[in-house]
């Protein structure tokens, strides 16, 4: 089992910026890959990066493409999302999750944290 917990959301102004962080226990990530995904106010949960396992490889969603970066410590256990130029669309409570498969599809991953809450004001 692995336990995920995210850290970092908070209440921002528009162009802001705010890095979000995503700890393990459990198991280490080392054999994962993770992923960032957000659920806006009454939208469905949607995909925002992941990092492979060995952090070689990152995908990024197209809203959030030069504005997020997603990156990871496996020595600390711990995956990062980086957020820049924040705008009031990205309000959201973000997830983080694990999966064993390299994929951006939310059906693949197995393990999720409970969630931190990202307010964007304009």
């Amino acid at each position: 089992q692995v336990q995920l917990v995210e850290s970092g959301g908070g209440l921002v102004q528009a162009g802001g910026s705010l890095r979000l962080s995503c700890a393990a226990s459990g198991r280490t990530l080392s054999s994962y890959t993770m992923g960032w995904f957000r659920q806006p106010p009454a939208k469905e949960r949607e995909f925002v990066a992941a990092i492979s396992s060995s952090g070689g490889t990152t995908r990024i969603a197209n809203s959030v493409k030069g504005r997020f970066t997603i990156s990871r410590d496996n020595a600390k256990n711990t995956v990062y999302l980086q957020m820049y130029s924040l705008k009031p669309e990205d309000t959201a409570v973000y997830y983080c999750a694990a999966s064993l498969v390299d994929t951006s599809k939310r059906s693949d991953y197995d393990y999720w944290g409970q969630g931190t809450q990202v307010t964007v004001s304009s």
